[in-house]
């Protein structure tokens, strides 16, 4: 079965994160054709690229960074649940998808954001951040107003519509993480035997010398 991670997209003291990304959940779990978890990047106390090798070449040498990437390589597909600040994601989110690079390649993803223009502008940021290490961001989307789904700013009552958007999202990522997953057994395939035909020709060459 498929595993779909829910990341919650915000470390912010007195976050609107949690209560988002819990409906999500709630909602997501009810279906049976994905298995649905719970990320919550604050949880690994990420800090701001502590490491001089880049993530493309897959060496991490701290413990944090591991749990992390091993954590992200679990899963086929990704709902990203994002606030927007100041036009954008959050810094903590664009920080927890920059640390790693291979653990993203071919998978897919779907947005909700909040905001006071639902998160919009900040959902449009990150498909271009995901699209940077290979991650298919699909075209439903949720975009939860300050005004309209919470009460007070503060207390998170999605109206009753919000429902069914999502789940015709989760009907376009669970397809696209299918569709990717074979992308990257074919992937494998390819690198496994070129691995053998190196290894091949390594021990011909001994054997000839």
């Amino acid at each position: 079965m498929l595993r779909i991670a829910i990341v919650m997209g915000s470390t912010h003291t007195g976050r609107l994160n949690d209560a988002v990304a819990r409906w999500v959940y709630d909602v997501a779990r009810t279906r049976k054709d994905a298995a649905f978890e719970l990320v919550d990047i604050a949880e690994y106390h990420l800090p701001l690229l502590d490491e001089a090798i880049p993530p493309t070449v897959g060496q991490y040498g701290h413990e944090h960074k591991r749990k992390w990437a091993q954590k992200i390589a679990s899963f086929d597909a990704y709902v990203f649940v994002t606030p927007e600040y100041n036009h954008g994601v959050s810094a903590a989110l664009k920080n927890a998808i920059d640390y790693l690079f291979r653990e993203w390649n071919n998978k897919a993803a779907g947005l909700v954001s909040y905001g006071s223009v639902g998160g919009a502008r900040a959902a449009e940021q990150l498909r271009l951040i995901l699209a940077e290490v290979m991650v298919a961001a699909v075209r439903a989307q949720v975009t939860l107003s300050l005004f309209t789904d919470f009460e007070n700013f503060t207390r998170f009552k999605p109206d009753l519509s919000r429902t069914k958007e999502l789940h015709a999202m989760l009907d376009e990522l669970v397809a696209w993480a299918k569709a990717l997953k074979s992308v990257r057994w074919e992937a494998s395939v390819k690198a496994a035997s070129a691995s053998m035909y190196s290894n091949a020709r390594q021990v011909k060459t001994e054997v000839t010398s």
